[in-house]
C-alpha cells in the first residue's frame, strides 16, 4: 500500500499532464482554441466539479484534482513565464512604431472601460478600492484566444489584426501598474492613505527593476554567450530558466509580483541577440506552463453559482460585453477605422481576459474582494472566454454586414472611362496618400483605388479621386483605365500585392509597375513577377538614415546624394540578379516605351 500511497501523491500531476496531452492535440482539430479545453476539464475536474463527488468515490478520488496548493504553484509558473515571454516580444522600436495605437487607442481604452465598470461596481455596493480592481480586471482582455482565433483566420496583417494587436499590447502593458495598484491597495494599513501606499509601492517598485535593469544588462550578455559557446542546448535551457525565474524572485522580495520581474528580464533579453534563441528554447515550457495556468483557472470556476443565479450571471455577461464593446468601437471608429472594423473589434474585445484571474485572485488574498463577488465576476469572465469564438462570428458577420451598407454608396461611384492616361495608385493608407499627393503636387493625372469603404468616403469627400474596389479584379482594373495608364503604383502591405501585380501583367505587359516591399526578400520576389521596379522598406530607411547622417557630418550635399543615389541603383542592380534579372531600371523602362510605340506603329 505504501507504493500505491506514493502514486497517488502524484496523480494530480499525472491528470494536468495528461490533459495537456489530449487537449493540446486534440482541440484545434475542432477549432477551438486550447485554452477552452484547459478551462473546461479544469472546470470539470476541480473542486467545484466532479471533485465534489471525490470523498464519496474512490474511482473519482483517483481522476479529480484535490491537491489545488501544487497546481497553482504550477499556474503561477505559467504567468511568470507569459509574462516574460510578453516582454521578449516587445522592444523600443516596435512600440514607437505603434506608438499611436497602443498607447493612444489602447490606453484610451483601457482607461474608459475602468472607469465605466469601476462606477457600476461602485453602484453596486462595492467598495471603491475593490470597484477600481474589479474595472481594471475587467477592461482587460483575452490574449491568447484573440490572438490564436485572428492567426487561425490568417487575419493577422488586416486592419482587424493590427488594431486588436495594438490594443492587447497596451493591455499587456497595464499588467505591471495593475500589479503594482493591487499591491499598493493591499498592502496599506487600515484607515492608511491610498496615496501613501501607492508612492510606497512605485518606490519598491522603481528599486527592484533598477537591481534587476542593472543586474541583467552587466549579466545577461556573458551568461548567455556562455551558454551559447558551450554548443550544449541544456545549458542553454537552464540559463533561460534561471534568468526567468530569478528576475521573479528578485521581485518577490522587493514586495512585487514575480511575474513583473520576469517581464522586465524579457524586455531585456528583447535587446539582445539572443531573442529568437530564447523564444525557441522558451516557447515548449511556455505552452505547457501557460496549459497547467489555465487549468487552474478552470479548477476555481464555481459552476455552482451560476445555477444557484443565472440571471445575474447573464446580465452580468451580456452587461460586460455590451459596455466594453460600446467603449472600444467608437474608440477605433475614432481612429480613423470604419463602422465595420470598429464593430468587430469592439466585440473581439469585449470578453474577459487571463489576467482577471490574476488581479482578482491576487486582490482577494489581499482581502480586498469578498471571496463571493471573486468567485461570481470570475465565473462571468470564464463564461465570456468560453463564448468569445462564438462573439467573434457574431462580431464577424456585424462587420460584414456593416460593410455591404456602406459599400452600396462606395460601389455606386465607378472609375470614369473616359480613357484619359493616368497613372493608377493601388492602396490609400498612409504610403499612398503620400504619393497621390506629391503626384498632386507635379500636377500628373492619376486615379486610386482601395478597398476600404470608410477611407474611399472620406477622401472622395476631400476631393480625391478614389474609388473602391478590388484591384486584383481585372474587369476591375480595366474599368480604371488599365489599357491607358502610364504606370501602376502598388502602395498595398499585405499578401494581396501578389495578385494585384499578376494581374496587371496579365493584361499590360508594358506598363510600368512599381511596387511597395517589405524587406530585400520580399523585393526579390516582386522582380520574380516581373515588376519594374520595387521599394524596399527597410532599405530604403537606412539609405535615409545614411543620408542625414553624411549630411550632419559635413559631407556636401551634392556628394552625398551622388553616393546615396549610387548605392541605391547597386542595392536594385544585386535584387534583379537575385531575381533572375540584370537589366537596370532605366533600361526596362526605355524597353517598355520602345516596346509601346512599336505596337502602336
Amino acid at each position: 500500500m505504501a507504493g500505491l500511497d506514493e502514486v497517488y501523491a502524484f496523480k494530480d500531476a499525472l491528470i494536468v499532464l495528461g490533459t495537456a496531452a489530449v487537449v493540446a492535440p486534440i482541440m484545434p482539430r475542432l477549432k477551438v482554441s486550447p485554452v477552452l479545453g484547459y478551462l473546461a476539464v479544469g472546470a470539470l475536474l476541480g473542486p467545484y466539479g466532479l471533485g465534489r463527488l471525490a470523498e464519496r468515490s474512490r474511482l473519482l478520488d483517483w481522476v479529480t484534482v484535490t491537491g489545488e496548493r501544487q497546481i497553482d504553484f504550477i499556474g503561477d509558473l505559467g504567468i511568470v513565464f507569459l509574462l516574460f515571454f510578453i516582454g521578449l516580444e516587445l522592444s523600443l522600436r516596435r512600440l514607437l512604431t505603434m506608438r499611436r495605437l497602443v498607447f493612444g487607442l489602447g490606453g484610451l481604452q483601457i482607461v474608459l472601460s475602468t472607469l465605466v465598470i469601476s462606477l457600476i461596481a461602485l453602484w453596486l455596493g462595492q467598495s471603491p478600492a475593490a470597484s477600481l480592481v474589479i474595472g481594471a480586471c475587467l477592461a482587460l482582455s483575452s490574449t491568447a484566444i484573440v490572438m490564436e482565433l485572428l492567426s487561425g483566420q490568417r487575419r493577422m496583417m488586416s486592419a482587424t489584426g493590427r488594431t486588436s494587436f495594438a490594443i492587447l499590447l497596451a493591455q499587456d502593458l497595464a499588467v505591471v501598474p495593475l500589479l503594482l495598484l493591487i499591491g499598493a491597495l493591499g498592502g496599506q494599513e487600515e484607515g492608511g492613505s491610498v496615496w501613501i501606499g501607492l508612492a510606497t509601492a512605485l518606490g519598491e517598485a522603481v528599486l527592484a527593476v533598477a537591481v534587476i535593469a542593472v543586474v541583467g544588462r552587466l549579466v545577461l550578455r556573458p551568461l548567455f554567450r556562455l551558454a551559447a559557446g558551450s554548443e550544449n542546448p541544456e545549458f542553454f535551457t537552464a540559463a533561460t530558466l534561471l534568468v526567468t525565474v530569478s528576475s521573479g524572485v528578485v521581485a518577490a522580495f522587493a514586495g512585487l509580483s514575480m511575474a513583473l520581474g520576469a517581464f522586465i528580464a524579457g524586455l531585456l533579453l528583447a535587446e539582445t541577440e539572443y531573442r529568437r534563441a530564447v523564444e525557441a528554447t522558451i516557447d515548449p515550457f511556455r505552452g505547457l506552463l501557460l496549459g497547467v495556468f489555465f487549468f487552474s483557472v478552470g479548477m476555481h470556476i464555481n459552476f455552482a453559482i451560476v445555477w444557484r443565479e443565472p440571471l445575474l450571471v447573464a446580465a452580468g455577461l451580456v452587461g460586460m460585453v455590451l459596455v466594453k464593446a460600446a467603449i472600444a468601437g467608437p474608440l477605433c471608429r475614432l481612429w480613423g477605422l470604419s463602422w465595420a472594423r470598429s464593430a468587430e473589434i469592439g466585440l473581439l474585445l469585449a470578453p474577459g481576459g487571463e489576467f482577471a484571474f490574476i488581479g482578482i485572485g491576487l486582490a482577494t488574498g489581499f482581502h480586498l474582494v469578498g471571496a463571493d463577488v471573486a468567485a461570481g465576476t470570475l465565473a462571468v469572465v470564464s463564461l465570456t472566454m468560453a463564448f468569445l469564438p462564438l462573439i467573434g462570428i457574431v462580431g464577424r458577420h456585424l462587420s460584414r454586414r456593416l460593410e455591404a451598407v456602406t459599400q452600396g454608396t462606395t460601389q455606386a461611384v465607378l472609375p470614369p472611362e473616359d480613357h484619359v492616361r493616368r497613372v493608377i495608385v493601388i492602396g490609400h493608407g498612409r504610403v499612398g496618400q503620400l504619393v497621390c499627393g506629391l503626384l498632386d503636387e507635379h500636377a500628373i493625372p492619376y486615379l486610386a483605388t482601395d478597398r476600404d469603404p470608410a477611407l474611399v468616403e472620406r477622401w472622395r469627400a476631400r476631393g480625391r479621386p478614389i474609388y473602391y474596389g478590388d484591384a486584383s479584379d481585372p474587369h476591375y482594373l480595366r474599368r480604371c483605365g488599365l489599357d491607358e495608364a502610364a504606370g501602376v503604383i502598388v502602395t498595398l502591405d499585405t499578401a494581396v500585392v501578389d495578385d494585384v501585380v499578376r494581374a496587371v501583367r496579365a493584361r499590360r505587359p508594358d506598363v510600368m509597375i512599381i511596387a511597395r516591399a517589405h524587406d530585400a526578400r520580399h523585393a526579390r520576389h516582386l522582380y520574380t513577377l516581373d515588376v519594374t521596379d520595387t521599394v524596399p522598406e527597410t532599405i530604403e530607411a537606412s539609405l535615409q538614415l545614411a543620408e542625414s547622417a553624411l549630411v550632419g557630418l559635413g559631407v556636401p550635399m551634392g556628394a552625398v546624394i551622388a553616393s546615396i543615389h549610387e548605392r541605391r541603383e547597386q542595392i536594385r542592380n544585386e535584387l534583379q540578379a537575385a531575381a533572375g534579372g540584370s537589366t537596370s531600371l532605366t533600361a526596362q523602362l526605355r524597353r517598355a516605351r520602345h516596346d509601346r510605340a512599336a505596337r502602336k506603329s
